[in-house]
């Protein structure tokens, strides 16, 4: 008897998940939680993926990858280093006012290279800390009580007002040595869980007026007749998602026009998806079903180039559709964390990968990029040699929101997120009781 498509399907995505998931099995630090930026050697960690490291965890309980105790021991051990570890100006502090280094060495923990005290990913950091305690919740077991605690005492700490610099929106970053950087988190971006966050706080909280100011320089964009808010690269319209479900919820710029950033994530696929079919740059490789324009790696300076281009490639970019910038660069993982926002594109977008490039897997696991326009021995053409932490962990959480809803109905449990959405003007949908399943999934 043949195997129906579904259950190809079904089998398909549940490996590349799965494979997703083991990223943070074999490159994190089991003594201290912190889990490599990618799976280069050497390299350090990133916060961010430590937070989405955090919200997989409970993704693998639940699909019995790894046990419940194991997870809960993981999780504990990643709360206790981050509560812990020196917070300060010095060279060696891990961070300061609460927030933490973009990028920390793996055994020591201290800051690496010369990053930022960076907003964003403490907010990525956070977030996983807060699906953990919301997720490990038994009163009877010491070491979930423990993730919990500790989980208060990390969210708690953290000096959002602090961050806005005397400003109305938050700063990027901040470093010891020059102070903040000058660039804030203004206009649409994957800023929102940011500014949920750092309103909810119950002790340095922003005012309303913060998140008012962030949206005020929101950008529109036509989609045939569809009016939507337009970013560029894709994964602004995936980050905060993964953890916020935003069917049928609405802040003052969407309740203005009717609209919501669940559906609003499905035009921008639309709109991928479209400008790979148009190809206007020409590029080897693109059509309806092979796209995905976000921040990735890229090739380095190159000569040799297929389909008569010139050799100009932007190396580390944040690529998009349709105003780019665009090399020929896809994220290749792209179209998988698009499940949850229109299954059949994300679907035959995978299909499709796999099919014409049936050895682009890296450890079973998509890598951060590829460009079949750079003439190499490969037909992928140039692809990045490494995984990426936060591209598996989105990969793993947004499956699971199309799967089972599952990290979506975690945090809409959670006090903090919700707070952080009302006072931030979101009404409607889950907010007030309504399902998000009565939610039209699919923008014709």
């Amino acid at each position: 008897m043949l195997q129906r498509i579904e259950d190809i399907d079904a089998a398909l995505v549940d490996r590349l998940q799965h494979s997703a998931f083991k990223y943070f099995l074999k490159y994190s630090n089991p003594e201290n939680g912190l889990v490599a930026d990618t799976s280069i050697g050497g390299v350090p960690a990133s916060i961010a993926a430590v937070g989405f490291a955090l919200s997989s965890y409970p993704v693998g309980v639940e699909r019995s990858w790894i046990s419940r105790a194991e997870a809960a021991e993981r999780t504990v051990n990643t709360l206790r280093f981050f509560a812990e570890a020196r917070q300060g100006e010095e060279r060696h502090a891990t961070g300061y006012r609460g927030f933490f280094y973009h990028f920390l060495h793996m055994d020591t923990g201290h800051r690496a290279w010369n990053s930022e005290l960076s907003t964003i990913d403490t907010a990525l950091l956070v977030a996983g800390i807060l699906t953990a305690a919301q997720y490990f919740k038994r009163a009877d077991d010491e070491t979930e009580t423990e993730i919990r605690e500790l989980a208060t005492f990390i969210y708690e700490r953290v000096d959002w007002r602090w961050a806005l610099n005397k400003g109305d929106t938050i700063a990027m970053g901040w470093k010891p040595s020059s102070g903040f950087l000058r660039w804030r988190y203004h206009g649409f971006d994957e800023a929102i869980i940011l500014y949920a966050l750092a309103l909810a706080s119950p002790t340095h909280p922003i005012p309303q007026s913060c998140y008012d100011a962030f949206t005020s320089s929101y950008s529109w964009m036509l989609h045939g007749e569809q009016s939507y808010l337009y970013a560029g690269p894709l994964f602004i319209h995936l980050f905060s998602h993964a953890w916020i479900d935003f069917r049928g919820i609405q802040d003052k710029p969407m309740a203005e026009r009717n609209w919501d950033y669940f559906r609003n994530t499905q035009v921008v696929i639309n709109v991928q998806r479209d400008y790979a079919e148009r190809n206007p740059g020409r590029f080897v490789g693109y059509n309806k079903n092979i796209w995905g324009f976000s921040a990735c790696d890229g090739p380095p300076p190159t000569r040799r180039m297929r389909g008569g281009r010139q050799p100009k490639v932007l190396g580390y970019a944040a690529r998009g559709a349709p105003l780019g910038p665009d090399d020929g660069t896809i994220a290749p993982w792209a179209a998988l964390a698009c499940l949850p926002y229109d299954k059949q594109a994300a679907l035959d977008g995978t299909k499709a990968l796999l099919t014409t490039y049936p050895n682009l897997l890296l450890e079973g696991g998509f890598p951060g990029g590829f460009n079949p326009t750079v003439q190499t021995k490969r037909p992928e053409g140039w692809v990045d040699d490494r995984t990426v932490g936060i591209d598996q962990g989105l990969v793993v959480m947004t499956v699971e929101n199309e799967r089972s809803d599952f990290i979506w109905k975690l945090m809409r449990q959670s006090p903090t997120i919700r707070l952080g959405l009302e006072r931030a003007g979101f009404t409607g949908g889950w907010l007030e009781g309504i399902e998000p399943e009565e939610v039209v999934r699919k923008v014709g």
